[in-house]
Parts: structure tokens; sequence; C-alpha cells
């Protein structure tokens, strides 16, 4: 009898057990799935909020390079000013030509560069004349 009483109690206390485990799973799986939303909501906010402040700091960068090209293009405009006050206010045409070819230096040895002459008609190349293969060779 006794190993009787102890199966029931046995089974009792397992049915308490499993039914404790589903009620828990139907509080806990409602209550995690808000939690996860919660959190997964802070880390969007996180993000996008890590965006902002990245597009704020590019805004400022471009901001800065625009504020320091604009004092580099007027001093380069006070360089020009005082370099004409130095020629009296006259410039020669030969020294326009000097300025001409002095900015032509950054473009590299293998830049053909036609100079006006007289008449703004440029000096061509006549004595290069292009070697054409012989289809015989």
């Amino acid at each position: 009898m006794k190993s009787n009483g102890m199966a029931v109690f046995a089974g009792t206390f397992v049915s308490w057990i499993l039914f404790a485990f589903i009620a828990f799973g139907m509080w806990g799986c409602p209550t995690y799935n808000v939690w996860q939303q919660e959190m997964s909501g802070r880390a969007e906010f996180a993000k996008a909020e890590q965006n902002r402040r990245i597009l704020i700091e590019e805004a400022a960068a471009n901001l800065e390079a625009e504020k320091l090209n604009a004092q580099a293009e007027i001093e380069r405009a006070k360089g020009a000013a005082e370099a004409i006050k130095i020629e009296n206010g006259s410039i020669s045409e030969k020294y326009i030509q000097y300025l001409w070819v002095r900015q032509q230096k950054n473009l590299g040895d293998k830049t053909v560069i036609y100079i006006p002459t007289e008449a703004n008609l440029p000096i061509l190349e006549a004595g290069r004349i292009p070697k054409i293969p012989d289809p015989g060779n």
C-alpha cells in the first residue's frame, strides 16, 4: 500500500510541476516578447542617434573645409592683386603667357601644350607626322 501511495504522490507532484511549467510559459513567453521588442527598439534608437551624430559631424567638417577653401581663394586673389600692383596695373602679353605656362606645369610630362601666338592661333605641330604601319611587313 505504501508503494501505491508513493506512486500517487509522485504522479501528483509531477503533474503540479508540469502545470507550473506550463503556467510559467504562458506568462513568461509574452513577457519575454515584450522585453525583446523593447530591447530591439532601444538598439534601433541608439543606431539612429549615432547615424544622426555622424551626419552632423560630416556636415561640420564640410563647412570647415569650405571656409578654409574660401580663405585660400581670398589669399590667392590678394596675391594676384599684389602681382598686378607690382606690374603697375598693366600686364603684358608675355607675362600672361608666362602665367599660363606656369599653370600648365601640373599636367605632366606627356601633355602637348599649344601656346597662342600674336593672332591667337596656335602653332600646329606640322613636323610631327604620325607613322602609319606598313601592311606589307
